[in-house]
Parts: C-alpha cells; structure tokens; sequence
C-alpha cells in the first residue's frame, strides 16, 4: 500500500479557518482566508505545519496588543 500525502490543508486556529496551504515545488503556499492572516498571504513554507506554527503566532500577537 502507498501512502499518498495531500497537496492541501486547511489551518484552523481556535475554530477558525485561517487559510489554507497548497503544495507546490519549492513546499507551501499560504493563502489567507480570513484578514487577520493576511499579512501569510502568498508565502512560501517548508512544511504545512511551519505555517499553521505562523498562523497562531499571528494570533498570538493580535492577542497580546488588544490586552
């Protein structure tokens, strides 16, 4: 049996769906879908869970400036 791994993943943080990340050949792409992820929009990853690690650091920092 072959294990296949997907080409894309959606990151949630807190219930929420930040983006999703696709794979393409230099690892993944990062495309936002709610605004306060924006600034991950179009960047390269070597690993989906690189960019779900920026993802909660994004709101980990929105978190700490509204306190």
């Amino acid at each position: 049996m072959s294990r296949t791994q997907s080409n894309a993943y959606v990151i949630e943080i807190h219930d929420r769906a930040a983006g999703i990340v696709t794979r393409d050949t230099r690892g993944f792409r990062f495309f936002s879908s709610e605004r306060l992820f924006d600034s991950l929009e179009d960047r390269q990853f070597r690993s989906a869970r690189e960019a779900e690690r920026a993802a909660r650091a994004v709101f980990s920092e929105r978190g700490r400036r509204a306190n």
